[in-house]
């Protein structure tokens, strides 16, 4: 039997709410049937993106539908944790991962995990999270800020770990309250002697994860800088730079140079003549790529080799 066209319509309006996909029970209170959705799919009308979850409408964030499809498939009680959380929210910092991070609470959910086969790349876990600490964002159940925060940093290692709160903060994410209420968070569990320590180092005027990978690196080789994001302006009072990095004294500022804004030759262009503007103004200029940071003490040498002069 044929799906009708003002079912199909009103499941588009359900869909477009939801990322493009609708579960199979949405669909069945739309007045399509289990074989209705099947022969959709077959069509190509559908996609399958999940356990009893159609793509129904093209063009949409397919990964925010994997999400969703992930978190509707495994039940009520889902929520979507660690990586997958400052996902959502637009965090940047951490290593990209096809991962989809979501909990469930106590053993009664281990069936249910494990029969949903919903996506390769879930990955689920068991944490033990209060309603306190859940949220919802674009209409999906995830961690809080402050809870997102305690369970990143007890995860992974410094670099990212800083690189993470830099990001949150410097997007408004996160909020110093926020920071003060993970650490009761983290207490008592495993990597929070660590994860405290990475607090003290976030600093909310990091633009970028690689300008908080190249500070960590001088602070680290004992050559710090006096100031991130300085203000530098010509003999006209006009703005020539907000350097990522500065060193005050000897006039030297650091650069970290991501591919994105600097890649375009029109960014190279204005690189040039900003460089030459920082040079008539006095100021040395350092320049760091991502594959920099790798090694611990190149950044550090490299700022020592420029004080000295």
């Amino acid at each position: 039997m044929p799906v009708d066209r003002v079912e199909m319509e009103a499941v588009r309006r359900v869909a477009a709410l939801q990322d493009g996909i609708v579960s199979l029970e949405q669909a069945k209170a739309l007045g399509i049937s289990a074989k209705g959705a099947y022969q959709l799919c077959r069509a190509g009308a559908w996609r399958r993106v999940g356990w009893k979850h159609y793509r129904v409408l093209d063009g949409e964030h397919s990964r925010r539908a994997r999400m969703r499809a992930a978190v509707g498939a495994l039940g009520p009680h889902a929520v979507i944790v660690l990586d997958t959380a400052a996902e959502i929210y637009g965090i940047a910092g951490l290593p990209r991962t096809d991962d989809i991070h979501v909990s469930l609470p106590g053993d009664a959910a281990r069936a249910q995990r494990s029969a949903a086969c919903v996506d390769p790349a879930l990955v689920a876990h068991q944490l033990v999270i209060p309603d306190a600490h859940v949220t919802q964002m674009r209409g999906l159940p995830v961690t809080t800020p402050a809870r997102t925060v305690a369970d990143i940093l007890l995860r992974h290692p410094r670099l990212a770990a800083v690189a993470f709160l830099d990001s949150a903060l410097n997007r408004g994410i996160v909020t110093p309250d926020d920071l003060a209420a993970a650490l009761p968070m983290m207490r008592r569990r495993r990597g929070c002697i660590d994860a405290r320590e990475y607090l003290t180092e976030a600093d909310a005027r990091a633009a970028s994860p690689l300008e908080t990978r190249v500070r960590l690196r001088c602070v680290d080789g004992r050559v710090p800088p006096d100031d991130l994001q300085h203000v530098i302006r010509d003999d006209d009072g006009f703005v020539i730079a907000a350097a990522d990095l500065a060193w005050l004294r000897p006039k030297i500022i650091g650069e970290a140079d991501g591919r994105q804004p600097h890649g375009q030759p029109e960014a190279l262009y204005r690189d040039r003549r900003r460089q030459n503007q920082l040079a008539k103004a006095g100021w040395r200029v350092l320049r760091f790529t991502w594959s920099d940071t790798y090694d611990p003490a190149y950044i550090p040498e490299v700022v020592r080799s420029a004080l000295r002069a």
